[in-house]
């Protein structure tokens, strides 16, 4: 390795395992109230829910819906379920990022040229395969979000505690509530995302538009962060309502789909559109920054390490 710079090498699995974890969790942190706003419009209209927000409140647009929180719950409230959060970003993006040019070269056999088809099996694949290890936090992150300290207080205190009633009152099976929905989401949501960002970063490489540096890495996850929540919006919405609904609420995430339909019709597959673009695009922008960012400062440290003294 000796006379090669950090960006001559390709980054290991286990630097994009560990940089994509960590870079998750960074975005999480930057946009996740951007996330809360857009879980408390989705079930906005719900008549009832294992977790209800306060009947008093009442949310309009993204800003209107941070506003309300903050004056009637407290700053805090933006934050609840952070923790269900970076446990879930720590476990899920890693496998669903930091996997995702392992299993495109196997689906194209090591072959340096990536059609779109295996570029879109392996977003899939690595989608639902986070899904099946991060589940359980998802559930939890959406409950805290989903829960209103006006009127009548709050029924989780803390994540380990959530973790308990909901497996205590639900079983097992209710810590994945939601995972047929989750993974079709999940694998749409990592199919747009993923290889949108690919697609659009190779373009501008090709066409010599941008270098592989910050403008292009900024332009193509705007552009990824757009696609995807054009795309997996309505998956999300029918996701957030059932996994937030009461024990037998709903049969079947299609039934709550159908429900959904029904009582509010097409446009609720849509409710929170503007606060998920903007914290998609703005968790994108920050996310696939920092992980190329991050990829580049493992290796280089790698290098060093491995460098004659």
């Amino acid at each position: 390795m000796v006379g090669f710079k950090a960006t001559d090498i390709p980054p290991t699995t286990t630097v994009k395992f560990l940089g994509a974890g960590t870079a998750a969790c960074i975005a999480d942190l930057i946009t996740f109230p951007l996330d809360t706003a857009k879980v408390r419009l989705q079930i906005q209209g719900e008549s009832q829910g294992a977790v209800r927000v306060a009947a008093s409140a009442r949310y309009h647009g993204v800003l209107g819906t941070i506003m309300t929180m903050v004056r009637t719950e407290g700053p805090c409230s933006l934050y609840n379920g952070l923790v269900a959060g970076l446990q879930r970003q720590m476990s899920f993006a890693s496998v669903r990022i930091g996997l995702y040019d392992s299993v495109k070269q196997f689906y194209t056999k090591g072959s340096e040229s990536a059609g779109i088809g295996s570029r879109l099996l392996a977003g899939s694949t690595t989608g639902a395969m986070a899904v099946a290890v991060a589940q359980p936090t998802d559930v939890v992150k959406v409950r805290f979000q989903a829960q209103a300290r006006a009127g009548g207080g709050r029924r989780y205190q803390s994540t380990v505690e959530a973790y308990k009633i909901i497996a205590r009152e639900e079983g097992f099976r209710g810590l994945w509530k939601g995972t047929s929905p989750n993974i079709a989401r999940n694998a749409i949501v990592n199919c747009a995302e993923l290889v949108s960002y690919d697609l659009i970063k190779d373009a501008l490489l090709k066409a010599h538009l941008m270098t592989d540096d910050l403008p292009c890495h900024f332009t193509s996850a705007f552009g990824a962060g757009f696609c995807t929540t054009v795309i997996a919006s309505p998956v999300d919405v029918v996701k957030t309502r059932y996994m937030n609904s009461a024990l037998g609420q709903y049969s079947s995430a299609g039934h709550c789909a159908l429900t959904m339909l029904q009582k509010e019709g097409p446009r609720a597959f849509y409710k929170g559109f503007m606060p998920s673009f903007l914290r998609l695009g703005s968790w994108n922008v920050v996310m696939f920054v920092t992980y190329e960012q991050l990829k580049r400062a493992l290796m280089a440290a790698h290098v060093s390490r491995e460098a004659p003294i």
